[in-house]
């Protein structure tokens, strides 16, 4: 039963990428300019180098052949050259990539760290003073908007008290080989006796963009874990657990919250691939060199190939983020698939 259900994920996978590659097939001749060069993001300067671009992407034949070309280049790493800086589009989406997903990932850490317990804590306090300061302090986060979130960060711990940079991944002082991308690691890996301050300064750096792209997971993951909590409390196995005289953190411990946490797992992938989006504007605020700047910009220089690609990486990490997100929270609940197969 598992092994169909994966595979009718799978099957709905393909269908979405299959999709999404016609679509960013398609922008390079909804985009204004020759199609030809939005394909290859190389302008037709002469006769014989347009004539070699045709050859090369199918240009004379029907859509359909042009398009099975176009999927051959997307699997063999040709996605073109950047309108831009004349470097392959590929290249430019595998250098920048590792600082977006760092960046996320640590978002959805403290999503994690602070979110769950404090909707755990709402729950077990219901109507309580506890629970009506956490769900003024979420109401008020949720409310608040990325970019002014951002500015008011930067006002406050950047202009006036300068505990934070406002911008940037890494101090001036130090270079730190990218090994991996992900700035952390590569500090660890680096072999400079100047590692811990080098550590602190990447930290400080990332303060103040995770602080601004968890806001809106948080305040998501504390009020799905509290209504999450809330239904498990009112089940009857926990009305019998708490008539045997269990107290209210043994009935939380031991009983309500691995019940509680299944739909939380599903959640937790799904606030993944908004982080995802949710750092584009992030990242532009901060200039920090992720592919969401990378992309902005993009979409301001009218680069078409950088954005045809751009899109299309974000797209599908999206994509994959919410099938495993998906398929982990089935994996964990077996009834989930019953549903599926239209069993309860």
């Amino acid at each position: 039963m598992i092994v169909d259900y994966i595979l009718r994920r799978l099957g709905l996978l393909f269908f979405m990428i299959l999709m999404l590659s016609v679509f960013t097939f398609s922008l390079a001749y909804l985009f204004p300019g020759d199609p030809l060069s939005n394909l290859s993001g190389v302008p037709s300067s002469n006769f014989a180098q347009h004539s070699e671009l045709e050859d090369k992407y199918l240009y004379n034949s029907n859509y359909f052949m042009q398009y099975i070309a176009f999927l051959g280049r997307i699997f063999q790493g040709d996605w073109g050259l950047s309108f831009a800086s004349g470097g392959s589009v590929f290249s430019h989406i595998f250098d920048l990539l590792p600082a977006t997903l760092e960046l996320s990932l640590y978002a959805l850490i403290v999503s994690i760290v602070v979110g769950v317990p404090a909707g755990i804590l709402g729950s077990g306090y219901h109507k309580r003073w506890p629970d009506k300061l956490i769900n003024s302090t979420t109401m008020v986060g949720y409310s608040i908007p990325v970019f002014w979130l951002a500015l008011l960060l930067i006002m406050i711990f950047s202009l006036k008290l300068g505990w934070f940079p406002m911008s940037g991944r890494m101090g001036l002082l130090y270079e730190i080989p990218a090994s991996t991308g992900f700035i952390l690691i590569d500090i660890a890996l680096a072999g400079f006796p100047y590692k811990g301050m080098a550590f602190v300064d990447a930290l400080r750096h990332l303060t103040l963009p995770t602080i601004v792209l968890a806001m809106y997971p948080t305040t998501v993951l504390v009020r799905f874990t509290r209504e999450s909590m809330l239904k498990i409390m009112d089940q009857n196995f926990i009305k019998t657990a708490r008539a045997k005289g269990l107290n209210r953190r043994q009935l939380i411990m031991h009983h309500a919250l691995r019940n509680a946490l299944l739909p939380v797992i599903k959640q937790i992938g799904l606030q993944f691939s908004t982080l995802i989006t949710l750092a584009m504007i992030t990242e532009v605020i901060f200039s920090w060199p992720g592919i969401g700047r990378w992309l902005i910009d993009s979409i301001y220089q009218r680069d078409f190939p950088a954005i045809q690609g751009g899109l299309m990486a974000v797209s599908l990490f999206v994509i994959l983020a919410t099938i495993i997100a998906e398929l982990t929270y089935t994996l964990f609940d077996p009834l989930s698939r019953n549903q599926a197969h239209g069993k309860v």
